[in-house]
């Protein structure tokens, strides 16, 4: 009898060989990345690393000049922010983009109202946001108060939240944990959690090392404009991480097999 494995969660989104040029300047090189459906993967990386770079490559807002991507089994030319969302691909930035005058429902369904006839259909529209949320186990009092009253916690969650409106497969967050709090920091991290329980891929931009363990699956290290090791997180630690994103190692991933090779009793 053949044992059987368990299934590998698919590979949602993939990038192999992708560069990106401004003139003379060389923001990405060679850079290869993969998400899985289920896993929550970080984009790790020092200022001038390409984090914002590549994120706005998968986003649609740049095309690559070279390499290829994958999404959802087949190879895809990403034109533009509209055909990424299309394609299944959300991304939340870190200004978040929410009307501060505008409630949550407002927030959450602008630019795509449901209506009833020529009538927007409010009723159904605050059944959809209570319903999300709760999906998010989100702590908003109501979903009729101005966005501009809720902490910093919540307004990221009513970014996440609008972000799910369209099914994506795949949702990008851009240090959603930047200048929060310890307990709105939890908050988000719960929501991270969240999203991974739905099936989705998450990929979470982030100079918090300690977001990055707590929550993520792997972690992808971007250095100068290219890739510097890709990590388990059961396998590595904070210390590895660092070195890798400040270069006191040169690929992190290539010396740790080498070290365990080399501790290796002979066969």
């Amino acid at each position: 009898m053949t044992a059987t494995s368990p299934a590998t969660p698919e590979t949602v989104l993939s990038l192999e060989g992708v560069s990106k040029r401004f003139g003379a300047v060389q923001a990405l090189s060679d850079i290869s990345f993969d998400v899985r459906a289920g896993e929550v993967v970080a984009l790790v990386g020092d200022n001038g690393a390409g984090k914002s770079t590549l994120v706005k490559t998968i986003a649609g807002v740049y095309s690559p000049d070279d390499g290829t991507v994958t999404f959802d089994g087949r190879r895809v030319d990403i034109g533009s922010p509209a055909e990424a969302q299309h394609l299944g691909i959300a991304t939340v930035f870190q200004d978040l983009a929410l009307c501060d005058n505008l409630d949550v429902v407002g927030n959450l369904f602008l630019g795509r109202e449901l209506h009833y006839g020529r009538t927007i259909d409010e009723v159904e529209m605050e059944r959809r946001s209570w319903e999300l949320l709760r999906q998010l186990s989100a702590k908003i009092p109501s979903v009729r108060i101005p966005v501009a009253s809720l902490s910093g916690g919540q307004r990221q969650t009513v970014a996440i939240a609008r972000s799910l409106l369209g099914e994506p497969k795949v949702v990008m967050l851009d240090e959603p944990t930047a200048a929060l709090g310890v307990a709105q920091t939890a908050e988000v991290l719960n929501l991270v959690e969240r999203l991974r329980e739905r099936g989705l891929g998450v990929i979470l931009i982030s100079h918090n090392i300690s977001d990055v363990m707590a929550v993520c699956d792997r972690v992808f290290v971007l250095r100068l404009g290219r890739n510097n090791g890709t990590f388990t997180i059961s396998q590595t630690s904070s210390r590895e991480l660092i070195a890798a994103i400040t270069g006191a190692t040169t690929n992190a991933v290539s010396q740790r097999a080498a070290r365990r090779a080399s501790q290796e009793p002979p066969s």
